[in-house]
Formats: C-alpha cells, structure tokens, sequence
C-alpha cells in the first residue's frame, strides 16, 4: 500500500483590490468643523449694484452754465462756486429743514405765538448757515469713508473737486459768519452757541468710535431750541425748551438710523459705526419704539405749553405720516430708506404748523 503524498497547505487567497463600488460605499471621513461666521448683520434684501440707489441719491450733480449776471467770472470760478455749494449741500435743502423746524418750536413757543422779526430773521439765516458749515467739517472728517460708500464717493471732496483745505477754509468762513449772527443776540445765547460748535465739530469724528453718532447728532441740531428760547425770553432756557431738546434728539436718532440704512453695508466694510449697524435686524422695531418716544415727548410738551386743539389735529397727522414712514421702508430697499428719511421733515412741519397755528387762533388750555 503506497503512502499518500503529503498534502501541501493551502495558501491564503490575497483579498481581492476593492472596486470602485466598494469604495464609494466606504464611509466618508468627516469634513474638519469651519470655523463660525460672524452673525449676519443685518438679514435685509439689497438690490444689485445697479439699482440699490436710484436718482438723485447717487447721481453726480452736473452744474448749470453760469447766468448773465454771473458772466463776469469766468467758467473757472464758477465752476469753484458751485462745487463748494455742493460741498454745503445747497441743492439739499431737507437738511437744513431738519434743523429748522424744531428751532421754530423753541422760537414760538418761547415767544408764545409770532417771535420777533429780528430774532425770526437771525435764525433762520443762522440755520442754514451752520448747517452749511456742520456739511464741510463732515465731508472733511469722513474724507477716509467717503469714497467707499456708494452714496457719497461723488461728494466734491471725495471725487477730488475740492481738496481738504478748501474744506476746512469754508467751515471756518461759515462757522464765523454764524457766530457774527450769534452776536446779534444776547450774551446767554452767544454763551450756549460754544456748546452747539462743539456738538457740531466733534459729531463726525464719532463714526469710528461710537455705534449711536446719532445721539450726539440730535443734540447738535437741537441746541438751536434753548438758544432761540434764550434769544427771545433774555433768559436760561426753561424745562419746556430742554424737553423740546430731548424730544429733537429722539427725533434725529430716528430718522437719521433710516439714513444710515442706506449706506449698512458700505459702513461695515469700510469700519464705520451707526446706530443701523448696532440695531442690526431689528432696526425698524428700534426705529419705531424712538420715533415713539418722541411724539410722545412732543405730547407732553404741547400739554405743558397748554395748547388746544389744533395742536391735537396737526399731532395726529403727525403720527400718521410717521407710522407711514415706517412703513414705506419696511422693505428696507436703500431707494425705499432713503425715500423714508428724506420725507422726515414733514413731521416737523406739521408739529410745527400745530404750535404756531394753535398760538395764534386756539383757545389755550391753562398749563399745568
């Protein structure tokens, strides 16, 4: 019987190369974690580039040739004339009607009806003209922001017409000439006009610093309220004219964080600060609960001076065209914010026509 060779062990079978199936089907490594976002600021829809802004809010403004009487001086200067007009925002005149408004409040209501000419005449010039001068230190002081924001890089001074001293030369020539009208008053009122160039110089420097440059911009274009009060009784203004001063400083915070709406995104790129970036996406509400504020200060002011009911009617459209306002920009469209602010001055109008019609044909109620 022969033996049986010896078996050969059985070799192990290599594993076969995975197939392409077979390494589909593998797990996936897990993806590293990125790292956060910064939270939006703010969730609101923008229109492309080219029709964010629209009309006069961006467009450069093209001067007209020089009239007859102007002839004489030649296309150069007149050329220089109109771009420091456009410098002080002449061809803007809702700006200087936002300051004009509540200092006819603190005149009439000082004067208890019509003020005197003379006083009428000096502030309403002064108005404007500081207005013009707080336009050039602005532009001067924001000549780093200017030319990134979409709104604004077509502003003399950021498109190179004017140069930084030709600026600073037209805010002291305007300053000074507002402080000669100053002049013409009393010493209590030339005494708080240093308070109100100090608002107005150090306001704009704020845009880097301060998230509510807002705040101090009220209290800059309300401090023409106790100086007409002043102007007019010879002496300190009365706790009527300081809630009128806190009620224009609501007032401004307001309409000026839907001015700031316009120019959000730019701002953040460029590191300004605004009240529109700090409210983020609940800048209408916080628009709201301001504007709010102030009529409601406006109401108590009404009732303190004891006017009747005209006041009342004219306080109701008022609040009207504010919650319209509201309204208009709830879409927050740059054009629709835009539109929004620059119909703001309407308020003051109507508060305005309240006060001094209700002085001149109601019957008063007896102040508190």
């Amino acid at each position: 019987m022969t033996a049986k060779p010896p078996r050969e062990p059985a070799t192990r079978r290599a594993p076969p190369p995975p197939t392409a199936a077979a390494t589909n089907a593998a797990p996936a490594t897990r993806a590293a974690p990125q790292a956060r976002a910064a939270p939006a600021l703010p969730a609101r829809r923008v229109a492309p580039p080219a029709q964010a802004l629209r009309g006069s809010a961006v467009a450069r403004p093209v001067l007209p040739d020089p009239p007859r009487w102007a002839a004489w001086m030649g296309p150069r200067a007149w050329e220089r004339l109109g771009a420091y007009a456009l410098l002080t925002r002449q061809d803007r005149p809702v700006g200087w009607l936002l300051l004009l408004w509540p200092t006819y409040w603190g005149l009439w209501l000082a004067a208890e009806g019509l003020p005197p000419p003379g006083t009428l005449a000096i502030f309403t010039v002064g108005v404007i003209v500081m207005r013009s001068a707080g336009c050039a230190i602005n532009d001067w002081a924001d000549r780093w922001l200017d030319p990134q924001v979409e709104r604004t890089r077509e502003r003399p001074l950021a498109s190179g017409r004017v140069s930084p001293r030709e600026a600073l030369l037209v805010f002291l020539v305007l300053a000074l000439l507002a402080f000669g009208l100053v002049m013409l008053t009393n010493t209590k009122t030339v005494q708080l006009s240093f308070a109100a160039l100090a608002l107005a110089v150090v306001y704009p420097f704020l845009k880097r610093r301060s998230y509510v440059p807002q705040l101090w911009l009220g209290m800059a274009f309300g401090m023409s309220i106790p100086m007409a009060w002043t102007a007019v009784t010879g002496e300190w203004p009365a706790p009527l004219a300081w809630l009128l001063f806190a009620a224009n400083i609501l007032w401004s915070t307001a309409y000026d964080t839907l001015y700031a709406m316009v120019d959000r995104e730019d701002d953040i790129r460029a590191g300004a600060r605004s009240t529109a970036i700090l409210f983020g996406e609940l800048d209408l509400v916080a628009v709201g609960i301001v504007q709010s504020s102030f009529l409601l200060a406006m109401w108590f002011a009404g009732e303190q001076a004891g006017l009747g009911r005209i006041w009342h009617v004219a306080f109701g459209f008022a609040f009207l065209f504010s919650a319209w306002q509201i309204w208009h920009a709830r879409s927050r469209w740059r054009d629709k914010c835009f539109e929004a602010f620059h119909a703001s001055h309407w308020i003051g109008a109507l508060l305005f026509l309240g006060i001094a019609l209700d002085l001149a044909f109601g019957e008063h109620l007896p102040k508190p």
